[in-house]
This record gives structure tokens, sequence and C-alpha cells, in this order.
């Protein structure tokens, strides 16, 4: 069985975005950028929302192409094009570079990946995480939370019928206050 971990950045007050999705407050150290491309470069497949897949893939397919560059980012944009995709959306028609869409149940379908062969599946989106969240289906929680209060926007968890225990497997600092939290879900 695969393993599914939700990991985004997120405000100290707990949102993934600030009111009107603005994402400014989480630009990256370049240390930090490279700890995402690493990850990137290890996950087996990402699963997407509507919104974030529309953020990701109107940038990253052709960062790499862009004047000035960086070596990281046209690392990163290489190890997300290469990467296994999937899009849960009702109305999104078309995905490129790598990726599949599913248009049925998300729930569903995410248990049917976790089951078979392969290597960790991140979540991403806050719909779609919510909703793998309240199924359980979660198995890691990698919080990297930025040192500013955005006040409201779309937060990183759900409201939940039942309790989940958590297991912290590890912390880190990284440049600017940026802090690393890794949980397991307990079985």
């Amino acid at each position: 069985m695969q393993k599914l971990t939700f990991a985004m950045n997120t405000s100290l007050d707990g949102y993934i975005a600030a009111p009107g999705d603005d994402l400014g407050w989480g630009v990256p150290s370049d240390e930090l950028f490279q700890w995402w491309s690493d990850r990137v470069g290890a996950t087996g497949m990402a699963l997407y929302g509507r919104k974030l897949w529309e953020t990701m893939s109107s940038h990253w397919p052709t960062a790499d192409k862009q004047p000035g560059a960086t070596p990281a980012e046209i690392q990163y944009a290489g190890r997300w094009r290469d990467m296994p995709k999937v899009v849960f959306s009702a109305t999104t028609t078309t995905v490129d570079w790598n990726t599949r869409l599913v248009t049925g149940d998300a729930v569903t379908e995410i248990t049917e990946l976790k089951a078979a062969d392969g290597g960790r599946i991140d979540i991403g989106g806050a719909t779609l995480a919510a909703a793998a969240m309240r199924a359980g289906l979660i198995d890691e929680y990698t919080i990297v939370t930025h040192p500013v209060l955005v006040g409201g926007g779309t937060p990183y968890f759900t409201a939940l019928d039942n309790w989940v225990k958590l297991t912290l497997v590890e912390t880190r600092t990284f440049p600017d206050g940026v802090t690393l939290t890794r949980y397991e879900t307990k079985r």
C-alpha cells in the first residue's frame, strides 16, 4: 500500500492561501525551494485539485524556458513535468505533462491508487485534501509553516467528525523562521 501525504506551505494561523487566493506570503528561501524540489523528485505521484492544478500548470511546464530561470527552477520544472500526476476536477477538460484527469469520486479513486504498488503519493489542494482527510486516507501531514498571519483564506485543515491522532516524526527549521513539522497518522 502506498503512503498518502498532504504537504503544503501554511501561514502561522493555518492557511494555505490568504484571501483572494494570495500566495505571496509563502516565497521560499533557496534552501526551502530545494527541499520542495527534492520532494517532487522523490514523489511517486501527485494528486491535485482543480485550483492547485491551474496554479501549477500555468507556470511549471515552461518555467525552465523563461529568461532568467535559475538552475533550481530548471531542475524543479523538469521534475514536475516528469512526475506522474492525477487531477481531480468536474470542470477541467484537458490535462497534459504526464497527467491523468479524474472526474469521478475522488475518495474511491484515491483509495484505489493507495492500494497499488509504487512510491509516495502527495496530495494537494484544499478541497481534494479535505475529502481525503475526512475519509481517513491521509497517512502523513507535512506542514511547512511561514511566520506570517494572514487572518483568513483557505485553511490547511478541514472540519472533521472524529479526532485523528498523530505522531511527530520530523521537525526542521529553514531560513526566515520557516519550520517544517511532519506527522504520521496513528493507525
